[in-house]
């Protein structure tokens, strides 16, 4: 390990504190937001089950239509999941041309077709299962149109997250637009975010943060990047930042420090933190190492950011430390340049901060406040390939692998694993845990898995 600076900190009950404040009440025991309720991975005072099978522990297992690695959001007896639908392209209107026609309208002015094409028509759907049966309450189709650009082999058109704060949905589709929708399905407002244009045409996948009454949604791309804040109840502006960075695929978090909530995010040129009120620069330092894929996580005072792509960089922040340039600044507590993963965000889970090497089932575990490896790297049993992040319940931490294996393994500082379980899918979205259920989006199918 390479240690930069190390700082001896004093963490008291180092559980799982809640950094995004201003959230709804009853939000710690749902799954509200792609990375859980504090945007950890982590489930307070759930109890999923430790093993099952396609004949073990599934109370439902539902078909989703189309394809998307949007994971599920759970509030109270909803499940809300995100889908892009290959259809059959309408009859082109006449008077318009064929970029209207063919990519609903959405170009920006001066520019043309990105490079890459069509991949045909699709009809961008958001659809409300009941929580008990997996029943499909309703599936609303919030956009239909030919995207300007494809996607990685690997990827889909329908990455990107979902966020409620338990009254409206807010269903952000990337260059397709931002859509607040009610229980009920209803469409209350939209709003065209802006056209990305990703590197290499591998698709789009940064999700929405939720904090009070503000949304912030990071666009980080080929052309100009920025991050930008709007208000959930109309979808005005807040602000709009630009960001000098190419094409990132890491979601945002939102933290409080000194009372203050600000909003944190990776990058290949730096890593920043922006006041949520203005948008206006707190501390920023070196960058992480190209195609930033995995979101921060914090707790208690730090954060630790990380991206694994031709390289390997974690650091771990101390936010009272952290203002303007904190490049080799004490607010760098420690620094690890090695195992760090490529796509799966890590999970930070009662001291410990787990995170995977690459793309591969090989896991290691640090104590966040040393600095310092409780194991690893350590290889899984059976996973075979990991896009899916890290989620953490029970004192135990769930990994998915796209073949269908999921390894339970104990947390805390020894490595064992409890289980190894197999179901016919394939799983790149990330798992969503609520109460007694552990959710699963596979290729085909959605999971329940509860004893």
């Amino acid at each position: 390990m390479k240690r930069i600076a190390v700082l001896t900190v004093c963490i008291l009950a180092f559980g799982v504190v809640a950094v995004l404040a201003s959230q709804p009440d009853g939000f710690e025991g749902n799954w509200h937001h792609w990375r859980g309720p504090h945007a950890t991975g982590a489930a307070i005072d759930a109890n999923p089950p430790t093993t099952w099978s396609e004949t073990e522990n599934i109370r439902w297992k539902v078909a989703i239509p189309g394809t998307g690695h949007a994971a599920p959001i759970i509030w109270e007896d909803k499940i809300f999941i995100q889908t892009a639908i290959k259809s059959e392209a309408p009859e082109m209107e006449e008077g318009k041309s064929d970029d209207d026609n063919l990519f609903g309208g959405f170009f920006e002015e001066g520019r043309g077709r990105s490079r890459g094409g069509s991949e045909g028509w699709f009809k961008f759907d958001l659809i409300a299962l009941d929580r008990n049966t997996g029943d499909i309450l309703w599936q609303k189709t919030l956009k239909e149109l030919a995207p300007h650009e494809g996607t990685h082999g690997d990827a889909t058109f329908a990455s990107n997250s979902p966020v409620t704060d338990g009254e409206h949905i807010y269903a952000y589709f990337g260059s397709r637009g931002l859509y607040c929708v009610d229980m009920m399905g209803n469409v209350k407002w939209e709003k065209a975010i802006g056209m990305m244009y990703k590197r290499n045409t591998f698709g789009e996948g940064s999700s929405p943060v939720l904090y009070g009454n503000t949304l912030v949604i990071q666009q980080d791309h080929e052309g100009d990047s920025f991050i930008t804040a709007l208000d959930k109840r109309t979808g005005d502006v807040l602000w709009k930042t630009d960001r000098n960075e190419r094409t990132t695929w890491s979601s945002p978090i939102i933290v409080e420090n000194d009372g203050k909530p600000q909003v944190i995010t990776t990058g290949t040129n730096r890593i920043r933190s922006y006041d949520l009120a203005t948008g206006e620069i707190v501390w920023d330092g070196d960058g992480l190492t190209a195609n930033s894929i995995p979101s921060p996580v914090a707790a208690n005072g730090y954060a630790y950011l990380m991206s694994g792509f031709r390289g390997s960089d974690l650091q771990a922040i101390h936010l009272a430390q952290a203002t303007g340039d904190i490049t080799d600044s004490e607010a760098i507590v420690w620094r690890y340049n090695r195992d760090t993963p490529y796509v799966p965000s890590p999970l930070l889970y009662n001291g410990v901060i787990y995170f995977l090497k690459s793309n591969q089932g090989i896991l290691t575990a640090f104590n966040v406040e040393t600095g310092e490896a409780y194991y690893g790297p350590q290889r899984l049993r059976g996973v075979s390939g990991v896009y899916a992040s890290i989620v953490g319940a029970s004192d135990r931490v769930y990994i998915a692998g796209r073949n269908g294996v999921v390894n339970v393994i104990q947390h805390g500082p020894e490595f064992k694993v409890l289980a190894e379980n197999k179901l016919d899918d394939s799983f790149n979205a990330s798992p969503a845990i609520a109460g007694s259920e552990l959710y699963l989006r596979g290729a085909g199918h959605l999971y329940c898995i509860a004893e």
